[in-house]
């Protein structure tokens, strides 16, 4: 083959093929390294909440002790120390909760690492290293390059590819020119014999006539361009939106996370105060129950906004194809 329009461009298509190819590998270690990393996230924040209910229930069963010590003795009602039993039990039930979430929060990071159902997992990174507000507030400034989306880049390779696909088209106007040689060694041949041992002579095909398939082939190949270059406008707005809507998100959460970080601590220092005026028998032990209740509820919102704000800077970053 000396010459040839189509097995050219087939070159071109082929390597175009060829990155399009490494691009959704690239996607797909993406999507992988997503649904990692939020399955890790889940294991660290359902073991803070489990950590946080089995400290207050330590610290309810230290209250409640007390309280039947006293009740025994007879210094309070016996009804104080009942109703401080139904805290204590609550908080179990509780701990119980967490502990089964958690074992789910494991198996679905062993699911996700393809990993066998009775592998132990070891997790090096604390949720501390990775909820640092210095990360979320960089990821929030951080600017959104594009080019750096897998989505986008594999649109841009459709792009090229319809191109080649016009320019491929376009080839079936020009000429193929071959060449080819021979050669002949005759074991019984006359005493005169003109035909030559080598032979060396060129082949040219020159397209004339096609019913106008060949028109309406280009016609289509640039229609189909037009559309993936609009697809590409459309995918760099969507792309662009999302990117907005995600950097909102972050930093929406980031704002309810700091808000209920204060809500914890208060909650926290009225749970103590009333523990300790229960101790000296100021207020009752409903009221007791009471504000140990709105500590874990409010222990209980802080994991839960905690993980939604890893969530978002994860899909942040995702966007960005850093993950």
């Amino acid at each position: 083959l000396i010459f040839s329009g189509s097995y050219y461009v087939g070159l071109q298509l082929a390597k175009l093929a060829y990155q399009t190819s490494g691009l959704n590998s690239q996607k797909t270690e993406l999507d992988i390294k997503e649904l990692v990393t939020r399955a890790y996230y889940l294991v660290l924040v359902s073991e803070r909440a489990v950590k946080i209910i089995e400290a207050n229930k330590i610290n309810s069963k230290k209250v409640y002790e007390k309280t039947r010590n006293l009740a025994n003795a007879g210094i309070i009602e016996k009804t104080e120390a009942d109703k401080l039993s139904v805290m204590v039990t609550s908080v179990e039930n509780a701990q119980k909760a967490a502990e089964r979430q958690l074992e789910i929060a494991y198996n679905m990071l062993r699911l996700q690492l393809g990993a066998d159902a009775n592998t132990e997992i070891n997790l090096t990174t604390l949720l501390d290293e990775v909820s640092q507000k210095s990360k979320f507030e960089n990821a929030v400034v951080s600017p959104f390059n594009i080019e750096n989306n897998i989505d986008y880049n594999l649109i841009l390779v459709q792009g090229r590819i319809a191109k080649s696909q016009v320019s491929l088209q376009k080839t079936n106007y020009l000429p193929t020119l071959t060449g080819f040689y021979s050669y002949t060694e005759k074991l019984l041949k006359p005493k005169f014999d003109m035909t030559p041992k080598n032979v060396v002579g060129l082949n040219l095909s020159v397209p004339i006539f096609s019913s106008g398939m060949r028109k309406s082939k280009v016609a289509q190949a640039k229609i189909n361009l037009k559309m993936v270059e609009t697809n590409t406008q459309l995918v760099n707005q969507q792309l662009t939106i999302q990117e907005k809507q995600l950097r909102y998100n972050l930093n929406n959460m980031l704002e309810q996370y700091e808000n209920q970080k204060t809500n914890v601590d208060i909650a926290k220092e009225v749970f103590d105060k009333m523990n300790l005026k229960f101790q000296q028998g100021i207020v009752s032990s409903l009221e007791l129950t009471s504000a140990n209740n709105n500590y874990l509820s409010a222990e209980s919102s802080y994991v839960d906004i905690l993980f939604q704000l890893l969530d978002a800077e994860l899909a942040l970053r995702k966007l960005n194809g850093n993950l």
